[in-house]
């Protein structure tokens, strides 16, 4: 039986995380990374659900050559980019080699005062942002994070920089109360990141051609950008090895636009052309894929994808947004 993704439990403990913090901040990274064989090898043995899905994430991009040597590689990767959390939210941004690309058109779209979208996944790094804010220091950059999720190492995390976990938006409100935090913040001319590869158990999704098999995306981001009508951006903080990183920015959109009498059609569209830049990027950096679960084994039926539920879900998310009827929200 495939276990949802929200249900695995939490890898290592706040011991080992601690563990991990005390040695990364007193012994330097050099010494630290050398903590990421028994991790890996951890996984590797006790971990037998992320290890199958590595495995068989691994064959469908690489191929049916692609084995266990592969699926190491694949979760030292991982955990190579949890230990750099320590150092990058740290404040130690230059113990990093940072490749950077795209920022002009996103300075373009953030130099309007109407605030950004930046959509991320679960590809590579998404905490590599603190190198913008280093280069940026003028502009905000809001991170909605569902903090129930993972408890342990959010708690490790806030500590390591609590100014950074102040201004995180959290993904456990209700619905409402996260797209007024998004609006509010997107008023003050700030960038609100959020992951959208993930659709909850549940929630409104639509499923969209991902290496050439059905998956699902969930559909709420894609309304939130079409009610608040701001520039959407895409963001991948690719890790390359060693202390290699690519940050890539990416237009996506410079608004959102959902018609009113094919709002199904048109977020499929947008979720599906999403998808085929995610398995562009994927394929690039395969081993950055830190979904580790069956991406494509979800159950279809219980998740609420038909048209009434997109025809519904828009109007709930324009009033929630602070947008009068007629906005085409």
């Amino acid at each position: 039986m495939n276990m949802a993704w929200t249900q695995r439990p939490e890898g290592g403990g706040r011991f080992a995380l601690r563990l991990i913090r005390a040695i990364a901040r007193r012994g330097g990274r050099a010494l630290a990374r050398p903590l990421l064989l028994p991790i890996t090898a951890y996984f590797m043995l006790v971990r037998g659900p992320e290890r199958r899905a590595s495995l068989a994430w691994l064959r469908r991009v690489l191929g049916a050559h692609a084995g266990y040597r592969h699926v190491a590689r694949h979760i030292h990767s991982f955990a190579s980019t949890i230990l750099d959390r320590v150092f990058l939210l740290g404040g130690q941004v230059d113990r990093f080699d940072v490749t950077v690309t795209g920022l002009d058109t996103l300075h373009r779209d953030l130099d309007q005062g109407r605030g950004v979208l930046l959509f991320g996944s679960h590809l590579g790094s998404f905490e590599v942002l603190r190198v913008l804010g280093r280069q940026c220091p003028d502009y905000t950059i809001r991170v909605v994070l569902d903090k129930s999720r993972n408890p342990a190492l959010t708690q490790l995390l806030d500590e390591l920089s609590p100014e950074i976990a102040a201004s995180v938006i959290d993904a456990a409100q209700d619905g409402p109360s996260i797209v007024m935090a998004i609006k509010q913040a997107c008023d003050e001319g700030a960038m609100v990141a959020l992951l959208v590869d993930r659709a909850r158990p549940g929630d409104p999704a639509l499923p969209a051609p991902f290496f050439g098999e059905a998956a699902l995306f969930p559909t709420s981001p894609w309304l939130i950008a079409a009610a608040l009508k701001v520039p959407v951006q895409l963001g991948f903080g690719l890790y390359r090895g060693g202390n290699r990183y690519d940050l890539q920015f990416e237009p996506f959109a410079d608004e959102v636009r959902i018609g009113r009498g094919q709002r199904m059609a048109d977020v499929a569209a947008l979720i599906e052309r999403y998808a085929r830049q995610l398995e562009n990027r994927a394929s690039d950096a395969p081993y950055n894929w830190f979904n580790f679960y069956d991406f494509w084994l979800q159950d279809h039926a219980a998740v609420a994808r038909d048209d009434a539920t997109v025809q519904r879900r828009p109007a709930v998310t324009a009033r929630a947004a602070g947008n009068g009827p007629g906005n085409g929200a």
